[in-house]
């Protein structure tokens, strides 16, 4: 077998994400209200360095943005259709995706080297989460090795259709993580048309959000849900 042909697809990584046994657990953090894009950023890149350092603990931090864009390393300038809201360029792997309320953010930053140091793992590990996560509501999500990210069929909408529900956009210094993940609990929709979300612009490729499916989760029920789900991949939280 030629190695192009070897590389196992995401969802068969065998990632062994969770912590060393007698590891301290990762801080879990929810930030109340809107938090400005740029001040989060700040934020992460402080931690990710004292986490390399050995002077802080690993963290998840939830968050929620005001309506913003972000364009990634692989962002195209015309993916960007209607700039009705802030645009931040920034670091993160991926192209444009949309922030703003009712979406909760994930940022998460983990020190592979105390963990897996293998990126595509660490993805596939993400996605293994937030699968982990929708199953709490009875709903399959479902990876694709095109599209990084977790999915939802739509055959309501015709064959082939798909939505997106959760976006994954990482980066990694000194092998922590930072950046992370966006679920969508509630956002307006809406908002996702300024942008070709992560420059997919197939017309069977839609957005969703669990309300949006008929899941009347609150808030505060998806943060339980992620906290449990993270808590089977990578170790315990406190």
């Amino acid at each position: 077998m030629s190695a192009h042909n070897s590389m196992p697809a995401r969802g068969d990584i065998k990632h062994a994400m969770a912590s060393a046994q007698g590891a301290p657990p990762v801080e879990w953090r929810i930030a109340e209200g809107f938090t400005p894009y740029e001040e989060a950023v700040t934020f992460m890149e402080a931690r990710a360095d004292a986490i390399a350092a050995g002077a802080a603990r690993e963290l998840v931090w939830l968050v929620e943005h005001p309506p913003l864009y972000t364009a990634g390393t692989s962002a195209k300038d015309s993916d960007l259709v209607d700039a009705r809201f802030p645009v931040h360029r920034t670091g993160r792997g991926g192209q444009f995706t949309y922030h703003g309320p009712g979406q909760r953010v994930a940022y998460v930053m983990l020190d592979l080297k105390r963990r897996t140091p293998d990126v595509r793992a660490f993805v596939a590990a993400l996605e293994d989460w937030i699968l982990a996560t929708l199953a709490a509501f009875n709903l399959r999500g479902e990876r694709r090795e095109d599209r990084v990210g977790v999915w939802v069929a739509r055959p309501d909408k015709g064959a082939g259709a798909e939505d997106k529900i959760a976006a994954i956009g990482i980066r990694l210094r000194r092998w922590v993580t930072f950046h992370g993940i966006s679920l969508n609990v509630d956002p307006d929709l809406d908002h996702f048309g300024g942008i070709v979300p992560c420059g997919i612009s197939a017309t069977r490729y839609g957005v969703t959000s669990l309300v949006d499916l008929g899941l009347p989760v609150s808030m505060p029920e998806a943060d339980g849900a992620l906290r449990a789900a993270f808590e089977t991949v990578f170790g315990p939280t406190a």
